[in-house]
């Protein structure tokens, strides 16, 4: 049976949650209950009538599961390969499979198994290794020129061979398409040029310490020249060619399949080849993984459906791969919209948030509380937020809202939004208002609202929400990705706000000098530990100054059948096709 009515419905029939009113009210009569809260003091409705409700969705769920254990036939057609070919399952939808232009996680992924870049991580670590260069790069002085030497003997799925002008061309052609993702290196790189028929040079416009690692990035892959120097278009959507491990047999929006690239220069996949089914939904992904028509069920499965696979494991022998991920979901908080122009509100709000409690209700312990906006797999990490505000401290939260002259008779009030498509941020919302309807007598007043995320993107950086759920999916494993996106303003004042820079982009539009110029320094300076000192520095000064609330970072899950071998997360969390076999 579904925990989760909102969840239920919407994984079984495709119900949207922001369509079914009744529903949604019908699970948050459900987690005041569980949370020991009254529903009726929050929505003044009387408890038979919402009892009523819950009974009437308790009985809608056992009709929608039995309808969701059908089979979708439509699309498990193609999967369950016979033999040493791997089928994937997975809800992750790709837009495109050109490096220059892929910036989501379907995508990303598949280019990643299909690609080389110049680095890449050493198996099991977050040690950088050189995979199409031959070394780490030389870095001048300066910190602006890096001279990088190039592997011999590499072809491309065309079988043109790879040399140093076919990764300029690359690099080059990732920078001047201008594709979603050509800013990471365009607003960096000054020139790219090659220095030998095996070498090529980078000159940066600014020193930026982290740039090695951002060369991992799976889009900075090289691709043949000869394929893609003279499209008629800027960009090549369905096709890839590049020099990785698998070759592209076939792409559709609903399956991709995946040859072994048998003159491929490195470590070959231990598989024949990779099957990847797109399912319409997690429902109809979660049974076809019980009903063995997949071997690997990734991305994504929710909260029930884990909890579920979880239990079963030992009795039907389904493997966990389960580790911390790196994406971290947080609260914008808009500082040019009274009241969260006062510090002491925003104080307040960081203060009346319960982590524990949304993991526990929402995720049912499957993503983890966070404190700062920094993920706890990197070693500057600091939970500056648990340091100053804590979880749920109701007195404190009294006091900051006080002393800004709030009242029972004189209540705060703040919208609170998320995208309408996120059932647990929904839910955490809920969460949120509930706390404070309960224990702060209606000093501070949150008014939920949900809208389509795609709408939301196109306002956030024009300020039109006061508050924001969003997360944060990193461009490249490095603690810079998480402070310089949101802290660094490059245009603004004190008095302004930030009205040109990353945090306005953001929706906060903070403005912060000393944030400004320690980003700067970190990005200039090449030891380690001083770089993570210079990470303490800002994570404080994020705490003090409230633009952002850490609220929970991910885990990710992965399961795959009994017979399946060599499924791992790596710490970067990718997830490489290559090691997976049967047994």
């Amino acid at each position: 049976m579904c925990c989760n009515l909102l969840q239920c419905a919407a994984m079984c029939c495709n119900i949207n949650p922001q369509v079914s009113g009744t529903i949604k009210q019908g699970l948050a009569v459900y987690i005041f209950q569980e949370v020991g809260m009254n529903w009726q003091g929050f929505t003044g409705r009387k408890s038979l009538s919402s009892l009523g409700l819950w009974l009437g969705l308790f009985c809608l769920c056992l009709v929608l599961v039995i309808s969701c254990a059908r089979k979708p036939a439509n699309e498990i057609n193609n999967a369950g390969n016979g033999g040493d070919r791997i089928t994937i399952g997975t809800t992750l939808k790709v837009r495109t499979i050109d490096p220059a232009d892929a910036y989501d996680i379907a995508s990303l992924w598949l280019i990643t198994n299909m690609g080389d870049r110049l680095y890449t991580y050493k198996p099991g670590t977050t040690q950088l290794e050189p995979q199409l260069a031959t070394a780490l790069p030389k870095i001048d002085k300066d910190g602006l020129t890096y001279t990088i030497p190039l592997r011999q003997g590499v072809r491309f799925h065309d079988g043109t061979p790879f040399n140093a002008e076919a990764m300029v061309f690359s690099l080059r052609r990732f920078m001047d398409n201008k594709g979603q993702p050509a800013f990471l290196i365009g607003d960096l790189v000054d020139s790219i040029k090659t220095t030998g028929e095996y070498e090529l040079t980078i000159k940066l416009k600014k020193p930026f310490a982290a740039f090695t690692s951002l060369l991992t990035f799976a889009g900075l892959c090289a691709v043949s020249p000869q394929a893609y120097q003279n499209l008629p278009d800027k960009f090549l959507a369905d096709k890839f060619i590049g020099t990785g491990p698998y070759k592209l047999d076939k792409y559709s929006n609903e399956a991709v399949k995946l040859q072994v690239f048998d003159e491929y220069w490195g470590e070959k996949p231990i598989n024949k080849g990779i099957d990847i089914q797109r399912f319409s939904s997690s429902a109809n992904l979660y049974n076809s993984f019980r009903s063995q028509n997949i071997d690997v069920a990734y991305q994504s499965l929710d909260q029930d459906q884990i909890r579920s696979l979880l239990s079963e494991a030992s009795s039907k022998g389904y493997q966990n791969i389960s580790a911390k991920g790196n994406s971290v979901t947080y609260m914008i908080v808009n500082l040019k919209q009274p009241p969260l122009d006062n510090i002491l509100v925003r104080k307040a709000i960081a203060t009346i948030i319960n982590r524990a409690l949304i993991n526990d209700r929402v995720f049912y312990g499957q993503a983890e509380p966070t404190y700062s906006m920094i993920p706890n797999t990197f070693n500057a990490y600091k939970p500056v937020f648990q340091e100053l505000y804590g979880d749920a401290n109701i007195d404190k939260a009294k006091a900051f809202l006080t002393q800004a002259g709030y009242s029972k008779d004189k209540p705060v009030k703040i919208e609170l939004w998320y995208p309408s498509s996120s059932n647990v941020r929904s839910l955490s919302a809920i969460i949120i208002k509930a706390i404070t309807e309960k224990y702060l007598e209606g000093i501070i007043q949150f008014d939920i609202k949900g809208v389509e995320a795609t709408t939301a993107y196109g306002y956030i950086d024009k300020g039109v929400y006061p508050t924001f759920i969003l997360d944060w999916y990193a461009d490249f494993f490095d603690a810079d990705n998480y402070m310089q996106p949101f802290l660094e303003c490059t245009k603004g004042s004190p008095q302004t706000g930030c009205t040109e820079g990353a945090s306005q982009n953001q929706g906060s539009f903070y403005y912060n000098e000393q944030a400004n110029k320690l980003i700067a320094q970190q990005r200039q300076e090449q030891n380690p530990e001083l770089r993570k000192a210079i990470f303490t520095q800002l994570q404080q000064i994020l705490a003090q100054d409230v633009p952002y609330i850490p609220l929970w970072q991910s885990k990710d899950y992965i399961f795959s059948q009994q017979n399946i071998q060599g499924v791992t997360i790596e710490p970067t969390q990718l997830f490489s096709l290559s090691p997976i076999s049967k047994k």
